[in-house]
């Protein structure tokens, strides 16, 4: 008599049976779209997707690229800076769109729109100004913050455009910031492989935190022996 051996679940087969019985509630639609996003990563169209993810979320969509960049890392660690590089690139490409768009637009449109905005005894129009006039001042921090930050990126990029600053200084700041960021995911997947995800969502922002101060630092020393090189 021939014994049938009993079938056992994988653990790719349990996860298709998680996913597919997710359900949301329906004030959770961002939750839908960030696993349809996701779920490009297990096809063969995973690297075009991060492509356009990256491009197109800092002009208009609100999913952050890291989603493909951890879900592409961790079915292939071995490729897992080469996604991160990617996704820095691209993305940068993206907002430069975005801040070019806004350069179009330019802070005077910006700021002759908030003056038609009655709130109260609030000088939309002045604050507006003032707001620009703050990103014109503190640029590179603006930029570098959102690019390295979950900050949203798109927002400074549209915004640096209407600020009218430096194009040059976006694109560098965001490339070096963006590297930082995604190439540093990808570092992690390739070090740790899956494991990687767990110290991603257990000390990303704590590891942000610790740049931002490193960055402070080292600006602050530049700036007292910046004599030296004159």
């Amino acid at each position: 008599m021939q014994q049938t051996t009993p079938m056992t679940s994988t653990p790719a087969a349990e996860t298709a049976s998680v996913d597919a019985s997710k359900t949301y509630a329906w004030w959770q639609p961002h939750r839908r779209v960030y696993d349809w996003v996701i779920g490009w990563a297990d096809t063969r169209f995973g690297v075009p997707a991060l492509i356009v993810l990256a491009i197109v979320e800092p002009i208009c969509v609100p999913i952050p690229a890291d989603v493909l960049v951890v879900g592409l890392g961790m079915g292939k660690p071995a490729r897992a800076i080469h996604y991160g590089l990617i996704c820095s690139v691209f993305s940068v490409l993206g907002g430069t769109i975005s801040f070019l768009l806004g350069l179009a637009i330019g802070p005077e449109r910006v700021v002759a729109f908030f003056e038609t905005i009655s709130v109260g005894p609030l000088a939309l129009g002045d604050n507006a100004k003032l707001a620009l006039e703050y990103y014109q001042r503190y640029d590179f921090w603006a930029i570098a913050i959102s690019a390295l930050t979950p900050v949203p990126y798109m927002l400074f990029s549209w915004v640096g455009g209407m600020a009218e600053v430096s194009v040059f200084k976006f694109v560098g700041v965001s490339l070096v910031f963006r590297t930082m960021r995604f190439g540093g995911e990808g570092l992690l997947f390739r070090l740790f492989g899956r494991r990687a995800r767990i110290l991603i969502d257990k000390y990303f922002n704590t590891a942000t935190i610790i740049a931002i101060f490193l960055l402070a630092g080292l600006v602050y020393i530049l700036r007292q022996v910046r004599h030296l090189f004159q």
